[in-house]
């Protein structure tokens, strides 16, 4: 169970002096809101290094969201941290890690191929998926709700967006791991290696799926990989290297959102009774209640800029080449923004988060994310209001990606 907010020890001045993200305080994986907090209070432009500083307020994460003067090119930051590998190359070549005008090319094509008309098409199968493996869980009485629900969810949507034969599936979920763990602010040299074959191991999977997509294509309207191969009708069409990684990018973020959205989406349920009793009374609340899900326990807790011309935030200046750590976590809970941040709302409006970013590098799958969670919580709060833990959670131990490893509960 989450702590009471009133009954939260805050850190000490001195503490969030000392503050670092490549050596989080005791405590931090599980809870990081009271840091959260006190930063925003004591350090909201909070000094990382020479160079780096961490924002912890709502409307200065916005400024750096939408600024113009900063940037999401990855290169000056991933060329010491990866070398000369395959990591560097597939998270320099993906939509996300990108500025104009490779970004603006690259998202187009992908949005054009998640559009709305695509997305209505999944509605039905997701349905049907979701009922299947909580048939299972039915059955059972009890599971993890991660590997048995959560973390199949996204592997089967974006498989079937990109007609993955389903016996070639079961490895995707490791590779996507793998290859995000290497985004954490101090990863092991294990963690690089596990990544880079990873990256290795994905791209010669996909290299072999698009060479027969290209002999046999599907059909484009509903095969996100047809669509991406053939391009738009004006000729635009992806490079071999940038179709790879950005597929890989697809399963990833894809993978990471819908996992942690519906893995913490549904602890805070249960930790808050109240709110899934609300849902399955008011089944009509499904929509806001995803909002405030990803509002209260953001699945990407932390993002990152580059400023390309000095700029100020708050009362800081900050010299252009500066690598900025945007809280999205934090600034979800600022209350400058949000009334009882603490307190989860499944009905709460307005609920401007930034759990999907803002401007230009806005998630391109949030609309299928929201899709996922939708109707898996409406599910759950239908099928199965009483449930409850079993055992003990087990939280993944990464800081940029917030979620669980383990989920144990009984349906009740």
């Amino acid at each position: 169970m989450p702590a009471d907010p009133k009954n939260l020890i805050e850190p000490s001045t001195d503490a969030v002096a000392r503050f670092r993200l490549i050596d989080p305080p005791a405590g931090f994986v599980d809870d990081p809101y009271p840091w959260y907090a006190q930063l925003r209070r004591d350090s909201p432009v909070h000094r990382l290094s020479e160079r780096s500083y961490f924002l912890s307020r709502y409307d200065d994460v916005m400024a750096a969201y939408r600024d113009p003067r900063t940037s999401s090119d990855k290169k000056a930051e991933f060329t010491p941290k990866f070398g000369d590998s395959p990591l560097l190359e597939h998270h320099t070549t993906s939509l996300v890690f990108n500025d104009p005008p490779l970004h603006t090319r690259v998202r187009r094509l992908i949005m054009g191929a998640l559009n709305q008309r695509a997305i209505k098409k999944m509605e039905q199968g997701l349905i049907q998926l979701i009922d299947e493996l909580l048939d299972d869980i039915e059955d059972q009485n009890s599971a993890d709700m991660i590997g048995d629900f959560s973390a199949r969810i996204p592997i089967e949507v974006i498989g079937n967006l990109l007609d993955m034969p389903r016996d070639e599936r079961a490895p995707l979920r490791g590779w996507s791991l793998a290859i995000l763990s290497a985004l954490e602010p101090g990863p092991e040299p294990q963690v690089l290696e596990t990544g880079n074959q990873a990256v290795i191991d994905f791209t010669d999977y996909l290299s072999r799926l698009v060479h027969d997509r290209r002999q046999t294509p599907g059909d484009p309207a509903v095969d996100v990989l047809t669509r991406l191969i053939q391009g738009e009708k004006d000729g635009e069409k992806l490079t071999e290297a940038e179709l790879l990684h950005n597929c890989i990018f697809l399963l990833n973020a894809g993978h990471e959102t819908t996992t942690n959205l519906i893995g913490n989406g549904l602890h805070a349920l249960i930790s808050h009774r109240d709110q899934l009793e609300r849902l399955a009374a008011e089944p009509a609340l499904a929509d806001c209640a995803v909002e405030e899900l990803l509002r209260f326990e953001s699945p990407l807790q932390l993002n990152n800029r580059l400023t390309t011309e000095p700029m100020t935030i708050g009362e800081t200046t900050i010299p252009a080449g500066t690598f900025l750590t945007l809280g999205i976590g934090a600034a979800n809970r600022d209350p400058d923004q949000f009334e009882q941040p603490e307190h989860l709302d499944i009905g709460r409006s307005p609920n401007n988060h930034v759990a999907f970013g803002q401007g230009r590098h806005a998630c391109s799958g949030m609309n299928v994310a929201r899709l996922e969670g939708r109707i898996a919580f409406s599910a759950l709060a239908r099928r199965f209001p009483s449930i409850d833990l079993s055992g003990k959670p087990e939280r993944d131990p990464r800081i940029r990606f917030r979620g669980f490893r383990r989920l144990p509960v009984v349906m009740n």
